[in-house]
């Protein structure tokens, strides 16, 4: 009996050190502001603005109140710099803003926070506008780098929602050889290095989605975090957000 027992043991540990290296985050039922700063590194004013987005992880409140990420767009390469971390999903998704009215024109740099344009970033104080009852988002990742989520809240389940998932690089740093910002070397916090978007399914409790695969990385990152967020299909607004930092 005792090869069985040592087998037993074995699996058992195996299972405990599983479950601990997952990761799980949750909302509360208020709103976590999704602050989305929309940047290029071709772009000459923009720089100030990733250095105020980079000042928000010294302050209380983050991944719990609010979550920062910095979509890099591609629409300033053609000035004669190509910013590494430039995709066009992320100048999509810019457009999709505009197209909902949420925004009036496509600019760099441009902050939007849940959903909303919003043009006082410099001030360096962020609104403080959340829903109360916003319902709850728990994710987890497990060891294997699959994704499940459930939302709970007080939404018609005659419909489908959407779960976005990004994962964001830290200490990132370019030299800049050429453009409006030749010679600088520019420093990222917040990066979207990955970026997906899936479906989430109603049930009895509320939204569900499991064994996602977590999106592939442009680019390796000393640091990196997890955003997730969810809205409807015909509005890109962020209802509620969730995430922390990555092991």
């Amino acid at each position: 009996m005792i090869i069985p027992n040592i087998i037993t043991a074995l699996f058992l540990a195996l299972a405990i050190s599983n479950t601990a290296l997952a990761q799980t985050f949750s909302s509360t039922e208020q709103q976590v502001n999704l602050v989305e700063l929309y940047t290029s590194e071709g772009c000459s004013s923009c720089p100030p603005a990733d250095k105020w987005l980079s000042s928000l992880k010294h302050q209380s409140g983050l991944w719990t109140h609010f979550i920062p990420l910095a979509f890099h767009v591609d629409y300033w390469d053609y000035i004669g710099w190509k910013d590494p971390f430039a995709k066009p999903r992320h100048t999509q998704r810019q457009y999709q803003y505009q197209h909902a009215n949420n925004i009036r024109s496509i600019y760099t740099p441009g902050v939007i926070v849940n959903g909303q344009e919003w043009r006082a970033w410099r001030r360096s104080v962020l609104p403080e506008h959340h829903a109360e009852n916003a319902g709850k988002l728990s994710i987890k990742v497990d060891v294997n780098k699959q994704l499940s989520a459930e939302y709970q809240a007080d939404i018609a389940k005659n419909q489908t929602l959407v779960l976005n998932i990004a994962l964001l690089g830290f200490d990132l740093t370019s030299k800049v050889q050429k453009g409006e910002n030749t010679g600088r070397t520019l420093q990222h916090d917040f990066v979207v290095l990955g970026y997906r978007t899936v479906a989430m399914q109603p049930n009895t409790k509320g939204f569900y989605t499991h064994s996602v695969e977590l999106p592939a990385i442009s680019t390796d990152s000393p640091q990196t975090a997890i955003a997730t967020w969810v809205n409807t299909p015909k509005n890109p607004s962020p209802i509620q957000a969730t995430g922390g930092w990555l092991n």
